[in-house]
């Protein structure tokens, strides 16, 4: 599940940052060379980067490759330092809780109104912060679990 969990990350990450790319690079050449703005773009490549940080955000907890005080984990014993995996994996799930919930909130007062740019509700923007609570939710369940199914948690 985990590596199908993480392709997936890997590739929703990519296609933000491509529409990013696209949605930049299309509307510059209008703008310059056509010398016709597009309206929407400038709303599209912001919320691409925001669905692409939620993705990536949980690809790169995933990967362990956030940033973290690698010094400190060095500096204690396995046993504690596995006891801080467990604390930083709590605090990472109560966090994608937490997102997930003000998120669906937030988007529920204000997904009606409508976006300048683009027309289009603000319910499809803002609902990446509920599915990068939820995400960021499954990736912490799943690193928990792979911490207690390992044997050196449950011998100690």
């Amino acid at each position: 599940m985990k590596p199908f969990y993480k392709k997936a990350l890997s590739w929703l990450t990519g296609t933000s940052l491509f529409i990013v790319f696209a949605v930049v690079l299309a509307s510059s050449l209008s703008r310059y060379l056509l010398n016709a703005p597009i309206q929407w773009s400038e709303e599209i490549a912001k919320y691409a980067m925001i669905y692409g940080t939620m993705f990536g955000t949980i690809l790169c907890y995933l990967e362990g490759m956030h940033i973290k005080f690698s010094f400190l984990e060095d500096a204690v014993s396995p046993k504690i330092r596995s006891i801080l995996h467990i604390i930083s994996d709590i605090v990472v799930l109560a966090s994608g809780v937490i997102l997930a919930w003000s998120g669906y909130l937030f988007m529920m007062k204000r997904g009606a109104i409508i976006a300048p740019g683009s027309g289009i509700p603000m319910y499809y923007f803002q609902v990446a912060m509920v599915i990068g609570g939820v995400g960021l939710t499954i990736a912490a369940l799943m690193k928990l679990s792979e911490l207690f199914s390992k044997p050196s948690i449950q011998s100690e």
